[in-house]
Formats: C-alpha cells, sequence, structure tokens
C-alpha cells in the first residue's frame, strides 16, 4: 500500500491511500516513540490529544439528539414484514450482551490511571433510589442548556419527544432532519480524521503521566475484556438466541455471516458501508425482500450489541477508577442506558465512544472525565471498533435470517396442524 503513494500528491490524497487502521497505530506508535525521545514536553505534543477530546466534546451532543431524533422520525406506521420479532431479536440481544458486559466487567476489573487524580471529585451515588431521582432531575432540562453543559439524559429525552413528533410530519420535513443528521455525522467525520494527531497526543501523555508505559498495560487489559465479551456474544449468546428462535443448529447461520459480513465490516469500521455486503447476503440466503430490505438498514442504526459492550465495560472502568460503589440497581440501570445509548450510535468509526459519557452520568461522572474515556477508547480503537463493527453489522443478517426461519418454522406447523384436523 504504502508503495503506491506518490510523493508529489496533495497530502489529502496521500492520506485517503493509506488505511485509516494503519494511520492510527502510525499515530499510536509516534506518541510512543516521542515519549522516549521527548520524555518532558508538556505543551506541544499533549495539546494534539487535549484538543482532539475537546474536539469530540463540542460535537458529541448534537450528534446525539440529531442522531435519535431522526432515527425515530424515519420509522413508518403500518410496516408489517416480520419487523417485531426481528426487533425483539435486536432489543434482546443488546440487553443480555450488555449485561455479560457488566458481568466481565465485575470478574475482569479494569481501571485507567490517568483518571486517578480524579477521584477526589467525583460524589458517588448512594443506591438506586438516589440514582433514579438523578436521572430524572437531569432528564427535565431546557435542551439548550442540556447541549451546552453536556447533560446526554435530557438530550436522549428531548431527542425522543421530538423524533415521536416529527413522525407525524411532513415527508419533506424529515428529510431535512435526515439530511441534518448526515450533515452532522459528516461533521464528526472531519474530527474523526484527526484521531491519528489526537491519539498521538493522548498516548504521548499517557506515557509520560505517572506511572510512564505502564498505564498501557491497562489498556491491553481492557481490550482483552471487550475483545473477549464480544466473542463471548458472537459464538455463545448468539447462538443460543437464534437456537430458541429457528430450533436448529445455529452455527451454520453464524458462520455463514461472519465469513461473509464480519469480515468486510471489520476492515470497513462502517455498518453503513457494509449495507450492500449485507443486503447480498440476505439475498443469498433467499430471504424475503420485504423483510431484509427494511431490517437491514434498521440494524444498521440500532442493532448495536458491539456498542452496548463498548459502553459498559469503558464506563465501569471509569467507575472501579474512580472507586465508585455500584449497586445492582444501580448497574442495571447503566446496562438499560447503554441499550438506548447503543440505538443513538453513529455509523462512523468510533460513534459509540461518543455516547460513554450518558453511561458516566448515571453515576456522576462529569463530562470532563467521561471525555477522557473517549480518548482512551480511541487509543484502543484500532481492535475495539473493528470487532465491535463486525459483530453488530453480522448480527444484522444474522437475526433477520433467524426470524424468517422462525416465521416459516411457525407457518409449516400451523398447516401441518389445519391439515391434521
Amino acid at each position: 500500500m504504502l508503495e503506491n503513494i506518490n510523493p508529489r500528491a496533495p497530502l489529502s490524497q496521500t492520506l485517503n491511500k493509506i488505511p485509516f487502521i494503519l494511520q492510527i497505530v502510525i499515530g499510536l506508535i509516534i506518541g510512543i516513540f516521542l515519549a522516549f525521545i521527548f520524555p518532558n514536553d508538556k505543551s506541544i505534543i499533549p495539546t494534539f490529544g487535549t484538543l482532539f477530546v475537546k474536539a469530540l466534546k463540542a460535537v458529541a451532543p448534537i450528534l446525539v439528539f440529531v442522531l435519535v431524533s431522526s432515527a425515530i422520525a424515519r420509522h413508518k406506521k403500518g410496516q408489517q414484514s416480520n419487523m417485531k420479532p426481528i426487533i425483539a431479536l435486536y432489543f434482546i440481544s443488546m440487553l443480555l450482551s450488555a449485561t455479560l458486559a457488566l458481568l466481565m466487567s465485575y470478574i475482569f476489573p479494569s481501571s485507567f490511571n490517568i483518571l486517578s487524580e480524579h477521584v477526589d471529585n467525583v460524589s458517588a451515588p448512594q443506591g438506586v433510589s438516589e440514582v433514579i431521582i438523578n436521572f430524572i432531575n437531569q432528564a427535565i432540562d431546557n435542551p439548550f442548556t442540556a447541549m451546552i453543559n453536556g447533560n446526554y439524559i435530557a438530550i436522549l429525552i428531548w431527542a425522543i419527544c421530538l423524533g415521536l413528533m416529527f413522525r407525524a410530519a411532513h415527508d419533506n420535513t424529515k428529510r431535512v432532519l435526515e439530511d441534518l443528521a448526515q450533515s452532522i455525522s459528516g461533521v464528526v467525520r472531519i474530527v474523526i480524521r484527526f484521531a491519528p494527531l489526537g491519539v498521538m497526543g493522548l498516548v504521548y501523555s499517557s506515557c509520560t503521566a505517572e506511572g510512564g508505559f505502564t498505564n498501557l498495560l491497562n489498556y491491553v487489559h481492557v481490550v482483552c475484556v471487550l475483545l473477549g465479551t464480544m466473542l463471548l456474544i458472537a459464538f455463545v449468546l448468539n447462538a443460543i438466541i437464534v437456537f430458541i428462535a429457528t430450533r436448529e443448529n445455529p452455527f451454520p447461520l453464524i458462520l455463514t455471516c461472519i465469513t461473509r459480513s464480519a469480515v468486510t465490516a471489520f476492515f470497513t469500521r462502517s455498518s453503513a458501508a457494509n449495507l450492500p455486503v449485507n443486503l447480498e447476503l440476505c439475498e443469498k440466503l433467499n430471504l424475503p425482500r420485504e423483510t431484509y430490505s427494511i431490517s437491514i438498514p434498521l440494524g444498521c442504526t440500532i442493532n448495536m450489541s458491539g456498542a452496548a459492550v463498548t459502553i459498559v465495560i469503558m464506563t465501569m472502568a471509569a467507575v472501579h477508577t474512580l472507586g465508585i460503589e455500584v449497586d445492582f440497581g444501580s448497574a442495571l440501570l447503566m446496562c438499560i442506558s447503554a441499550v438506548l445509548c447503543a440505538c443513538g450510535a453513529s455509523g462512523v468509526a468510533g460513534g459509540s465512544l461518543m455516547l460513554i459519557p450518558l453511561a458516566c452520568s448515571i453515576f456522576g461522572i462529569g463530562n470532563d472525565i467521561a471525555m477522557q474515556v473517549v480518548g482512551i477508547g480511541f487509543i484502543i480503537g484500532v481492535l475495539q471498533d473493528s470487532t465491535e463493527t463486525a459483530l453488530n453489522s453480522s448480527t444484522d443478517v444474522l437475526f433477520t435470517a433467524a426470524a424468517c426461519k422462525r416465521a416459516e418454522r411457525l407457518k409449516k406447523a400451523k398447516e401441518a396442524k389445519n391439515t391434521s384436523e
């Protein structure tokens, strides 16, 4: 790939020829290298990471608001074609995935040393009742104030309400909202294009902070927990769900979805970019067109088990680092919020990371600290985001096929019963 680059070509064209994942890896390596060469720099190099986190912090609130409201507004009444069982499978999978991620975070707790300086600045909620009260107080907030302060709970509530109201609006109005969502996503893409520089600065700051390179060991640990959880979901949890739905051996279908959908999604790191692959796979599986033509684009928006895993594990790592005691009720509420967050995850690389602040806010973790967790997410995103996208995109086809097989099985059972009578 690198030997095909023309040194006289404009910088933008040159960068476009280098895979984005490779750019992230290069930024990470350069950050480590600079930490060895200039260990005492406290201004220029760390500024890249600081500016990147600030840019993410600035764009995240409006991104959540527009994406969620647009997704709800696009839903049309009266749509049939097995969508109810497919949507049920989507949400059951996400909720169980978030719960499994919570268990994994308790069994293999991760922590981020870079957040340890904020331990004294966080007041832990006293049980689920206080969490619920805080949730309600944050939910009833002025939308503009919520945007300014990064109150993601209020942003989500307002986005849902606005999306429901827009369902009765004129099609042209809905198109404007959809265009706005695409425009905001475009801004996010611009910000994320600077991720290699941001990662370089963040890695440098981690390596030169107290503890030095040992900070990266924590990132290796959390990556292993994330990838291990996603593999368990792909081969164990999803297998159980598909078996219950179809009463058939689920692994041939799972392996087909992984080899023909997950592999391409792993490298594109975009569920939206993988849509044509999934539609073609559904056609090869002889699924009803009236079903997969709706479920696959819908799944690209709301079926985000991998995103739920990322949100839960990264949030719990922050919780463990800050010494916050979490009871089961509070953790369960966080899992539910993670599922809701995942439904609004952006289709761009690292989209799920942008929604971590909402889950963090459940435990009283401020937006500034939460965005540092987002920055750590970009450091580990080379593997985390690719695996997350592969899981999300491949399960769109998996659950669509499972619902169709279930409908076919029930139809045959009904016909057999009528014949016997």
